[in-house]
């Protein structure tokens, strides 16, 4: 006989069917009917299943401490969300990342599986609730309104480790590369224009700098994430939860996690409140934005080869056209920047779900939540392929920065302390019409002598740098 394809479970809307083999149920299966839009399921996102798996794993030591649920449930829902923080059910969290109902779905979708899971481990069939209920037992104590904006916190801080260090591998590459070029003549620009001399060392201590800035910002925003509203359950007041519940299951989600976590001192306003994630998203826009004007200037610098800038030349990935045979575009920079584009309109997205929350509650912390968490996937992956791939295997156009800098009329400018400012800018003038090289011009005013003005025009001179090794970025 074969086994049944379907079981059928029951809400206080009817009956439906739900595959024999899911741990997921009824609750779940008429979100998946009604939340298509996407279709991305939560899944996407493990680090939000894992926080949903943490945070109930709190909630049933503190019903079982405050002898609110047996040992013999306890124990088996405890394994069953252990099995979630683990990531070993992530394909049974089916819902889509946007639904409406502020989480609820996801919460529900949670609910289910580790009910079913426990009664797996108990020797039960799936869907024998009246041993092990998603709600009664699993959602002992709970709202959705507080389990889904903590379990978000907590993979948002989770996946933040991640970016933090891929924004630390980018600035590391940065700082070798600067070490590398630490003396090699280039020109400055401003308006990308020639403005004076400094060193492709220089330019990658620049970025490195500018990395490491966004790094400490990154971490600055993990404070805020920590202050969560467990035990307020639906508004805030703590309803169907004992005045007990609230310490106790914040103690114990602190002591799974490792993390220094806070109790919101006014739970009503916590319930509601989304500032943390507009902070945080204005974080990762920031980052982008420093991250994609980086790409620019790599995309600008690398231009030509022979018709452009030229002075860098970035690592071929892959062959650039399908029409011009030899043709290498810079792939990895703009990957980046699309990556930046996508963070930069999250945001956007972040702001107005926020704005739209209303009274007691925010009905859209979902697309909150998928597009802070997908930013910051897309970012670590793309940043650490931006040093990898690119950044780490950068070489210069050594002749190229050396002419170039040779015959820049910008060198000008630090012999005007020696010339005067109308004399300098003649030798400017004379020099762009063609009718000399700088080096020439100057000497030829007799002004300054041949040793002198050699000295004057040294490249780490010019530069404003002492001839020793570059400093760390952020000294």
């Amino acid at each position: 006989m074969r086994p049944p394809r379907a079981r059928i479970e029951r809400d206080f809307l009817g009956e439906k069917a739900v595959p024999a083999g899911a741990y997921w149920g009824v609750h779940t299966a008429r979100a998946l009917e009604n939340f298509t839009a996407s279709g991305t399921p939560v899944s996407v996102h493990p680090t939000l299943v894992a926080g949903l798996g943490s945070v109930k794993l709190a909630a049933v030591r503190a019903n079982h401490e405050l002898g609110l649920i047996d040992s013999r449930r306890a124990n088996v829902i405890e394994r069953a969300c252990q099995d979630v923080r683990e990531g070993l059910l992530d394909d049974q969290f089916v819902v889509d990342v946007l639904q409406g109902g502020a989480g609820t779905s996801t919460n529900m979708n949670a609910n289910e599986v580790i009910a079913n899971r426990a009664l797996e481990l108990l020797g039960l069939p799936a869907g024998s609730y009246d041993e092990v209920h998603p709600l009664d037992h699993v959602n002992r104590s709970q709202s959705t309104n507080d389990v889904y904006p903590t379990a978000l916190r907590l993979g948002l801080l989770a996946a933040l480790d991640g970016l933090s260090e891929s924004v630390h591998m980018l600035a590391e590459a940065c700082e070798a590369k600067s070490r590398q070029f630490w003396s090699v003549p280039k020109v400055g620009r401003t308006q990308l224009q020639d403005a004076v001399p400094m060193t492709v060392g220089q330019e990658f201590a620049a970025w490195a700098a500018t990395l490491v800035e966004e790094q400490a910002r990154i971490l600055d925003s993990r404070a805020l994430l920590r202050e969560i509203n467990l035990g307020a359950t639906a508004i805030g007041t703590g309803i169907t939860a004992v005045p007990e519940y609230r310490e106790s299951v914040c103690r114990h989600l602190g002591e799974i996690t490792g993390l220094p976590l806070v109790g919101a001192t006014n739970l009503v306003e916590a319930t509601s409140d989304t500032g943390v994630f507009v902070q945080l998203s204005g974080v990762l826009k920031r980052t982008a934005v420093k991250v994609s004007k980086i790409c620019n200037d790599l995309r600008l610098l690398s231009s030509g080869p022979q018709a452009g800038f030229g002075e860098l030349r970035l690592p071929a990935r892959q062959a650039g056209s399908s029409i011009m045979p030899g043709k290498v575009n810079p792939v990895i920079p703009e990957m980046v920047n699309q990556v930046a584009f996508s963070v930069i309109g999250n945001d956007v997205t972040v702001t107005m779900a926020a704005e739209a929350g209303q009274l007691q509650l925010n009905a859209f912390e979902p697309v909150i939540a998928h597009n802070l968490l997908q930013g910051i996937s897309w970012m670590t992956t793309s940043f650490r392929t931006l040093g990898d791939l690119c950044i780490s295997g950068i070489e210069v156009n050594l002749e190229h920065l050396q002419a170039s800098t040779a015959r820049s009329v910008g060198i000008v400018t630090a012999l005007t302390p020696h010339l005067g400012y109308a004399a300098a800018a003649d030798i400017a003038k004379a020099a762009l019409a063609g009718e000399g090289m700088v080096r020439d011009l100057v000497l030829a005013t007799g002004l300054v002598g041949a040793e002198q003005l050699d000295g004057l025009l040294h490249p780490e001179r010019l530069a404003g740098l002492p001839v020793t090794a570059p400093p760390a970025a952020g000294d």
